[in-house]
């Protein structure tokens, strides 16, 4: 599944109706797949919760999305509870998450349920202007510097695709992930490639 789970812990932060403009400290304390992983964001720096899930679903950006986890009513391990309670709540019967970046193996999840997460993301708008930004500056505090991001689906830069949703990943295990919720032929469908969907669903 790889960083196609930052959509599900989108989702969580969402449900949770916190302050969008808060601002959080960069931590992965609980996180130990983030281990060795690099990062231009520096830790213990501050940043807007908005901003953390702009740079979670824009640049797929590991620490943002762990730092959401961690800044969550009841701490870290409340916040993964709640992301196997949502995909329950969707039927997502085959899915399961022990952490909110994607990093780890013991994500898993189905094409199946993957459309169900698609299909579910209508309700959120966020998600979708967020994962379909094109590229963004981000400014910290504490100290105070600011890091230019982009896209990870280039196809957002294409005026050819009608893009509502999209989500990139990779890790070894899962290969090269791609979910994406778009229009082809004035339907809206679910469409992905190689380790996630593999094919078109509709999603009407």
């Amino acid at each position: 599944m790889a960083s196609i789970t930052k959509v599900m812990t989108a989702m969580v932060v969402l449900d949770a109706h916190l302050p969008l403009d808060e601002m959080l400290t960069v931590d992965i304390s609980h996180t130990p797949e983030m281990k060795g992983i690099y990062s231009r964001v520096r830790l213990n720096s501050q940043i807007s919760r908005r901003d953390m899930l702009l740079l979670a679903l824009m640049s797929s950006e590991n620490r943002a999305a762990a730092s959401l986890a961690h800044h969550y009513p009841g701490g870290y391990d409340a916040f993964i509870r709640a992301m196997n309670a949502k995909a329950q709540a969707l039927g997502m019967t085959h899915t399961r998450y022990v952490e909110p970046t994607g990093l780890s193996v013991h994500n898993v999840s189905t094409a199946r349920d993957l459309t169900k997460l698609l299909i579910a993301s209508e309700q959120y708008p966020l998600i979708g202007q967020l994962s379909t930004t094109k590229e963004e500056t981000a400014t910290f505090a504490h100290p105070a510097y600011s890091l230019p991001f982009r896209n990870t689906n280039h196809l957002v830069y294409r005026d050819n695709w009608n893009i509502q949703l999209t989500k990139t990943g990779f890790t070894n295990a899962a290969g090269h992930c791609l979910i994406m919720r778009t229009v082809i032929n004035q339907r809206p469908v679910a469409a992905g490639g190689d380790g996630c969907l593999r094919q078109i669903y509709p999603l009407r």
